[in-house]
Parts: structure tokens; sequence; C-alpha cells
């Protein structure tokens, strides 16, 4: 599907509870000339079939860079056969390139991105690449200015919250991406954000973990001084008990922020305002 003039979007429903709305893989550029394509899927076959089976779609244009948003199962796993057959160069965030030279079995054709650099393609497009640690620490945004289009990999999902590992690197990701004039966000899961809403849905991802800190601060306050007990004090109690883990690692993140900040004390694994 096309997104917008230079965005092409290849959506399959890979029916992760953990992501409503099914994953994403951008095409970006020009079909008639050469395309970056952004992620590369998980390993199941009918995933990359489907990557390749668009890729044949769109007229197999040359690839003149695959570029990875952070180095999960879901973004990574169907790199070697799809590179294999684009022959395109891989760029992805330093801390990433011996994973994925491992995968590939190649030294020579993963580049390490430095911040801000921009990709481009023959044709002229190119995106820009934001380092935004938080969800994960080799974790990459792109911007395409010509369409005012971010592609927010796992920072900013379509129709869910994403999880989090280093909270205080999260928001100061977040803070990063609404300095950009963003119309439309392109998740790797969830339905795309169309404009005017590219921003807002930045900013409410923000908004919500500032509320979540104080929910926590609060908990805290009144009494409840365990990961567990905060958790449950905090989420609805009809939380489906598999996702009860996702909930207390998003509070556990929030604990550690907070003790960064000096605005709790850690007792024997208790918390309490400072």
């Amino acid at each position: 599907m096309q997104i917008t003039q230079n965005v092409y979007n290849m959506h399959i429903d890979d029916g992760s509870e953990f992501h409503p709305g099914g994953s994403n893989n951008f095409f970006v550029g020009d079909p008639s000339s050469d395309m970056i394509l952004i992620d590369t899927g998980d390993y199941e076959r009918l995933w990359t079939n489907s990557i390749l089976d668009y890729y044949e779609e769109l007229g197999k244009p040359k690839i003149s860079s695959i570029v990875i948003t952070h180095g999960h199962e879901d973004h990574t796993h169907g790199l070697d056969r799809i590179q294999e057959v684009t022959g395109a160069i891989v760029r992805c965030h330093p801390k990433l390139v011996k994973k994925l030279q491992k995968i590939l079995d190649n030294e020579e054709i993963v580049i390490p991105l430095k911040s801000r650099q921009l990709i481009e393609t023959e044709s002229g497009i190119s995106i820009r690449a934001l380092f935004t640690p938080g969800h994960d620490i080799d974790h990459v945004c792109y911007y395409l200015k010509e369409d005012k289009v971010m592609f927010t990999g796992d920072t900013v999902l379509g129709a869910s919250s994403t999880s989090v590992r280093n909270l205080a690197q999260y928001m100061k990701s977040l803070e990063l991406l609404t300095k950009f004039k963003v119309e439309t966000v392109c998740p790797g899961h969830g339905p795309v954000v169309p404009p005017p809403n590219g921003s807002k849905i930045i900013q409410r991802q923000l908004d919500h973990r500032i509320n979540r800190e104080n929910q926590v601060l609060d908990a805290i306050k009144n009494g409840y001084k365990d990961i567990s007990a905060i958790a449950l004090y905090i989420y609805p109690k009809n939380l489906q008990k598999n996702l009860r883990p996702a909930a207390e690692r998003n509070v556990q993140t929030h604990i550690e922020k907070l003790l960064q900040d000096g605005k709790i004390s850690e007792t024997v694994a208790t918390y309490d305002l400072s």
C-alpha cells in the first residue's frame, strides 16, 4: 500500500498479542529508480515471502540500503534471505553491527550508522537516522523530511504503548522526536498514523509515560511498596494474566528512573517517597 508519495507499506497480521494491529515493513523512495527497505521482519517464511512478494509488486527496484530500527528478532530475522535476494548493504546502530554481521556471515556489507546521518537514494530521497534508545539500546528511528514521515520502529506503536528497557532514555528519545515536523507516523507494529495525527501520537506517548510515572508515585504514597503491588494498583483489574509480566516490567522501568531522579528511595526492595 502506498502511504505517501515516497513511502510504501508491506503490512502483515503476525497475530502477536504484544503489539496489536500487525506489523509493517516500509519501502522508501522511487520504485522506478531505487529504494530503501526499513526492517526485514521475523524468520517465518510467510513474513519473508510477503516482503519479497511486495518487492516484486513494486517492480523489483534496486534496494540501495536495508536499514534496521533495532535488533529484536521480529525486525531482523528475515535479513539473511532478503539481503541475499536484493544484494543491498545493511545499515544499523553501531551496537548492532556485530550481531548482523554474524547473521549474514559477512563483515563488509553491514555498515554502522552515525547519529543524524542521512541515508540517500540515487533518486534524491533521503531519510535521517535518529538514535532513539529506550525500547532497546540499539534503536534507531528514521525521518523522511520530504513527506514529513517518522519511521518509529518500536519507539512509538500504532495501536498500543511499547515495552521499555530504559525509561529515562526512552523519554528523551520521545522528546527528540517531538522536535521534528511529523504528519505521518509509520510504526513497526500497528496501523500507520495518518495526518494530522503523527506528531500528536508521539506527544501522547510522552504524556502517557509522564502520567504513568505519577501513578507509580501515587501508588507508593498510598502504601504499595513492591513491583507486583504497584502494578496491581495501576493497571486494570481485568488485565490478561499473560500481560501482567509486561506490566510489571514497565513498572520496574519507572521505578529505576525514579530512583535515578532521586524521587524515591529503596529499602529492602520496597520504595518510599524521598
